[in-house]
Parts: C-alpha cells; structure tokens; sequence
C-alpha cells in the first residue's frame, strides 16, 4: 500500500503537489484555447485563399507557382 503520511513535512508537500497540478492544468487548458484559436485562425485563412482563387479564375485545389 502507499503510503502518504508525510509527518512534519505535510504542510509544505502537500500545497507543492496542489500548486503543481493547479499550475499544469491551467497550461493544459491554455494550450487547447491556443490550438483552437489557431485552428479558426487557419481555416479562415484557407477560406480567404480559395475565395482569392475562385476570383482570380483558378480551382482551389490548383497549385501555386
């Protein structure tokens, strides 16, 4: 069995491993609002390219050169 008495070293453990976790589940979460802004931010930017392209006359799927 674990054990997870820590005696007179308790109060000073115990809060490490609490701000620890707080701390990497707020990076977590600003990861993910990251990844989701850059997501957005990519397929407007995809939708800007097509829409350049259809006006320009060219598929959007045809390569650039």
């Amino acid at each position: 069995m674990i054990d997870l008495d820590m005696g007179a070293y308790a109060a000073f453990v115990w809060p490490a491993w609490g701000i620890s976790a707080a701390v990497l589940a707020v990076l977590a979460v600003r990861a993910l609002i990251a990844s989701r802004r850059w997501n957005a931010e990519l397929k407007r930017l995809d939708e800007t390219v097509d829409t350049t392209r259809a006006q320009a006359g060219r598929s959007p799927a045809a390569p650039t050169q």
